[in-house]
């Protein structure tokens, strides 16, 4: 069982991972309740929201990383 302690540790790991109040407060909801599927469901879904934003984010490095490439390419000597 979860003491006042580590639930405190837990919402604050699910602050730093970016997480919403709203979905701080069902994930405890379902530890509450013992619904470790519904917990996973939520962390898994941020996880998802998060890879999104990397992937996205990735794809803004490639693009500069492209434009980089084609103006050394393009260097006069």
């Amino acid at each position: 069982m979860m003491n006042l302690e580590s639930r405190e540790a837990v919402v604050q790991n699910l602050r730093d991972a970016g997480c919403s109040q709203d979905t701080i407060e069902n994930f405890l909801l379902y530890f509450d309740r013992n619904q470790k599927e519904k917990q996973l469901a939520l962390l898994e879904k941020h996880r998802k929201q998060l890879l999104n934003v990397v992937h996205s984010e990735e794809k803004k490095i490639y693009c500069l990383d492209y434009l980089v490439y084609q103006l050394k390419k393009s260097k006069t000597p």
